[in-house]
């Protein structure tokens, strides 16, 4: 049986020079949820995926993943259990889109046919064709580049898995098609999920729970009814004013 939380941010601090990227971030997200991250540029949102895959150690506090402290002695183990997607998808430019998503199975010497049945799942669930396995991440569209980068971070089949402002870079059509997809993903695995994005909208949709912060700290945390009807600081109301994406929800 999973753990209630999969992941705990417990009095988080995380500082460059005399920059403080979070101040005193607690944060407990739970298991084969959907919690989305938002809030304007350089709150602190993609700092939080980093610590959580142990890209970065905190300042101060602690930071645990189903009950082990992510530290550089467990980060290398527990990044394993973990699937990354950030914006530009990452894809290596000189491997084909079925070498990028393999790289990390090869590299464990996971068996050829293990490798071959999983690929073709993962093409199915994420309506990417086989026929672009073979081209280039240069021969890809937009979307197909975010759809093998999901792919390779779904492909040790992870326990969590992070996306950094995943579809940021898509057209409007393109990103709500994505988004439509990402949501039946989600469902569908019921793994635990962490997304940073800017968009409100898109969190609303996504998320089972948005965290909105600023300036390092967490403003306010709950479903957007809860942000929109009984905001908690002045500056939710006014972040949610600011997207006149969300006049239709």
């Amino acid at each position: 049986m999973k753990p209630l939380n999969h992941i705990e941010l417990k009095n988080i601090r995380k500082q460059y020079g005399e920059i403080t990227a979070l101040d005193s971030v607690n944060l407990a997200l739970k298991s084969g949820k959907t919690t989305v991250l938002i809030g304007p540029s350089g709150c602190g949102k993609s700092t939080i995926l980093r610590l959580i895959i142990g890209l970065l150690i905190p300042s101060s506090g602690e930071v645990f993943v189903k009950g082990e402290k992510v530290s550089p002695g467990t980060a290398l183990k527990l990044r394993r259990r973990m699937g990354y997607v950030i914006q530009d998808g990452g894809l290596f430019p000189h491997l084909t889109a079925a070498q990028n998503v393999m790289l990390m199975a090869r590299h464990l010497k996971k068996a050829p046919s293990e490798m071959e049945q999983k690929l073709e799942e993962l093409c199915e669930l994420t309506h990417f064709p086989k026929s672009g396995l073979n081209r280039y991440p240069v021969e890809l569209s937009g979307g197909q580049r975010q759809r093998v980068s999901l792919m390779r971070a779904l492909f040790l089949d992870p326990d969590v898995l992070l996306l950094d402002e995943p579809l940021g870079a898509l057209d409007p059509m393109v990103r709500a098609s994505l988004q439509n997809e990402l949501k039946q993903i989600f469902q569908r695995l019921q793994k635990t999920v962490i997304i940073v994005t800017h968009d409100m909208a898109e969190a609303a949709f996504l998320g089972d729970r948005i965290v909105l912060l600023k300036d390092g700290k967490v403003i306010q945390q709950g479903s957007i009814s809860d942000l929109r009807q009984q905001p908690e600081d002045p500056f939710v109301t006014e972040f949610i004013n600011a997207q006149r994406s969300l006049i239709q929800l």
